[in-house]
């Protein structure tokens, strides 16, 4: 059976530290006023007695990816492993993939990410060159599922950087692994359903 990787995230465990968006910007090398994982947080109930609620994202990785769809060029695909990925060779920047992202987990490089860094007072670091060289001005960029990893039999940066380990990555066309154990058992189920993207991650409470 082909491999289909997906994730779970798991709302009991996320302490809304965003060590997963710092992983993803170093493993990535993503520029300054990007992030293509981070964790949101509300509010909940009303005082004193209020809690605050942490909630992960990711782009979702969807079999019925709209971005692919609507992408005059091919440039977005799925991989025969269900990794939604960018040929930024082929990307021209129409900008239509992220207009039909219900999830808002794309985005464009604009030349001024490139022009301060991420880690000192506006300058670019060595490290950062380095990396940059990866992207191409003016195409669409978004999660990778560290696909380079996973390629070599590693789990996606910030998988492996959570501490509370409420993110887990694995393959839902296995019945033993991780995540499809975690989704039957706790009733696993995906942002924005209704719309029938299919999503690859998931979450549970």
């Amino acid at each position: 059976m082909t491999v289909k990787w997906g994730m779970v995230l798991d709302l009991k465990r996320c302490i809304g530290c965003n060590a997963c968006t710092v992983a993803c910007k170093q493993e990535n090398s993503v520029p300054a006023g990007i992030n293509w994982t981070e964790t949101l947080s509300e509010e909940i109930g009303t005082y004193p007695n209020v809690t605050r609620a942490y909630i992960p994202t990711t782009c979702n990785h969807c079999e019925d990816a709209p971005c692919a769809r609507v992408c005059p060029t091919g440039a977005t695909y799925i991989t025969d492993d269900g990794i939604v990925l960018v040929d930024d060779n082929k990307c021209i920047g129409c900008g239509a993939c992220i207009t039909a992202c219900p999830y808002k987990k794309r985005a464009k490089l604009a030349k001024e990410p490139f022009e301060k860094g991420l880690y000192t007072a506006g300058e670019i670091t060595p490290f950062e060159v380095q990396g940059y060289t990866r992207f191409t001005v003016g195409t669409a960029v978004k999660c990778t599922f560290c696909h380079e990893r996973v390629n070599q039999g590693l789990d996606p940066a910030c998988v492996v950087t959570c501490p509370t380990e409420a993110r887990i990555f694995g393959d839902l066309n296995d019945p033993e692994s991780k995540p499809r154990k975690l989704i039957q058992a706790r009733k696993g189920y995906q942002a924005l359903s209704e719309l029938n993207t299919k999503p690859k991650v998931f979450y549970v409470d």
